[in-house]
């Protein structure tokens, strides 16, 4: 049976469905007011009266969220579990969810204790030699709550309280088991696949269904069971307008594309591996998403594999958020992109800029793909390599060629392949950064008009383009093709063979230059012979 190992042939000729969904969503829920000193002693003293701020007055507040959930407990015959040190939560909570039968409901309280942020009081003296109490911010570890459901539009979730003040909780929602619910009551036939779906009868309403998980639909289901469950803040506190508020967390953004035959997809990831550990030293590369990363940027922007078990999952960092690719149950390809802080590409934390997000995290993942996709099918054929390395006039503009082999040039792309997933493009200065290094030249020895002339010569020659009212540049497809066939041309294939050719009479005999010289000697014998005949 013949394996197709192209990226461009399994994606463009195997794959039975494509989905892209958000995945699991992590969020925080907190009264916006409450979240720093000052606002809680206007809680106590402005709203409840008190003549000072206290975290006594916090205690009777606690004892009576905790026996709420008690009663909650009893009332409705819900299990309290408490969470022990190694206990997967996951799977306590597929346990009871095998055993539930209702289309919506608690399955039990899971009870762990936490490091949560929390507010004391500590005793300051004032300028007469009294005494008064403050509020500080600090960190204890305190009882957490965890309300394990299901929903029967969004399937199950969890909604977890902390028990001390200001009560802060964390929603966790699966938009992917939100589009089996969907399916499931619209009478859409499907199959499943763990976390995901294996096989839809119609695949264009699951996309729909996908799509429509807005940050409206994901609020309303917040406040369905924040007025179910047991509530923290009585009804007194929430008319004066103390309200959880949404912010996201953790947010993860998939795109599964299910394979015809499981073998077409084991062999293709396996090469996507090996390029991407391969090319341009990717552990130097920096996956640009939205942000221009500069020396003072925070975080590691490398390239990962990690394993488990024997199932290898490819990672790309950057900042605090990644983009995760692996071959998920043997049927299907996941690519993902996981953003655990939506400020490293200059997105608010609301809930309301959910759409903006889905957009950073789709759009890296196609990218992502796009460029696997290429570099499993970088051929030019001899036009373009005569377009590259012959000179060009374009618009009665002249460019000089780009000479194959001329050290400048192979400097310049293997420079440009950095910039491949940036979506904002590159600057004369970011390339020339990367440039001088290779050339053996500090940034400042490279000066800016030798690196305008060749953003000139590249762009009149195809290679890249100037993004619209701006001084930044983007590679197109053409350009990286080229760059890439042409870069490793030169490092994998001409300087190693040159190398040895070159020191035949002192290099080891090495499986190469034997080669080399068996080619030699035949070449010297078809010289002989036709001379001989002429």
């Amino acid at each position: 049976m013949k394996v197709a190992v192209s990226a461009g042939e399994v994606l463009d000729k195997h794959v039975t469905l494509e989905l892209e969904a958000i995945d699991r969503m992590y969020l925080n829920l907190y009264v916006p007011i409450l979240q720093s000193e000052r606002g809680i002693s206007h809680f106590f003293r402005e709203h409840r009266g008190h003549r000072f701020a206290s975290s006594a007055l916090m205690a009777p507040m606690t004892r009576a969220f905790v026996d709420s959930i008690s009663r909650f407990s009893n009332e409705e015959g819900i299990e309290v579990v408490a969470f022990r040190k190694g206990d997967r939560k996951d799977d306590v909570a597929q346990k009871y969810l095998r055993k539930f039968r209702q289309d919506e409901g608690v399955l039990f309280i899971g009870k762990a204790q936490e490091k949560a942020k929390v507010i004391r009081t500590e005793q300051r003296r004032n300028e007469h030699g009294g005494t008064y109490a403050w509020l500080v911010s600090s960190t204890a570890m305190v009882n957490q709550y965890y309300f394990y459901c299901v929903d029967e539009d969004f399937g199950p979730f969890f909604l977890k309280f902390c028990s001390y003040f200001p009560y802060n909780a964390k929603l966790c929602i699966n938009g992917h088991e939100y589009a089996k619910r969907q399916l499931a009551k619209r009478a859409i036939p499907f199959e499943a696949l763990d976390n995901g779906v294996l096989s839809c009868e119609d695949p264009k309403a699951l996309q729909r269904i996908c799509n429509g998980l807005s940050a409206n639909k994901i609020d309303a289901l917040a406040r369905k069971w924040l007025r179910r469950l047991p509530h923290p803040f009585p009804a007194s506190d929430r008319r004066a307008g103390f309200r959880y508020d949404i912010s996201i967390l953790q947010s993860e953004f998939a795109l599964t594309q299910v394979l015809d035959r499981p073998v077409q997809g084991r062999v293709l990831f396996e090469e996507i591996l090996r390029d991407n550990l391969d090319l341009g030293r990717p552990d130097q590369v920096q996956l640009l998403f939205d942000r221009k990363i500069i020396r003072r940027t925070p975080g590691s922007f490398r390239t990962r594999v990690i394993t488990d078990g024997v199932i290898p999952s490819l990672h790309v960092d950057y900042k605090h958020s990644r983009i995760k690719q692996y071959h998920k149950e043997g049927r299907a390809l996941r690519t993902e992109t996981v953003i655990n802080d939506t400020y490293d590409f200059a997105i608010g934390r609301r809930l309301q800029n959910l759409p903006a997000l889905r957009e950073v995290g789709f759009q890296a993942n196609r990218r992502l793909l796009n460029v696997q996709r290429i570099s499993h099918d970088c051929t030019i054929g001899e036009d373009a390599f005569h377009q590259i390395h012959q000179p060009q006039v374009v618009d009665r503009q002249r460019a000089s060629g780009l000479r194959f082999g001329d050290p400048r040039v192979q400097a310049l792309f293997a420079a440009l392949l950095v910039f491949r997933l940036g979506p904002r493009g590159f600057t004369n200065r970011d390339l020339r950064e990367h440039v001088a290094p290779l050339l053996g030249l500090r940034p400042d020895e490279f000066k800016q008009s030798r690196m305008t002339y060749d953003l000139r010569r590249l762009r009149l020659h195809g290679l890249i383009e100037r993004i619209p009212k701006s001084h930044r540049y983007q590679l197109t497809d053409l350009g990286y093709r080229c760059a890439l066939l042409l870069h490793r041309t030169y490092t994998r294939t001409i300087r190693p063979t040159l190398s040895v050719a070159a020191d035949a009479h002192t290099a080891k005999p090495t499986r190469l230059r034997i080669a080399l010289e068996k080619v030699d000697h035949e070449i010297e014998r078809i010289w002989r012979e036709d001379r001989i005949a002429a």
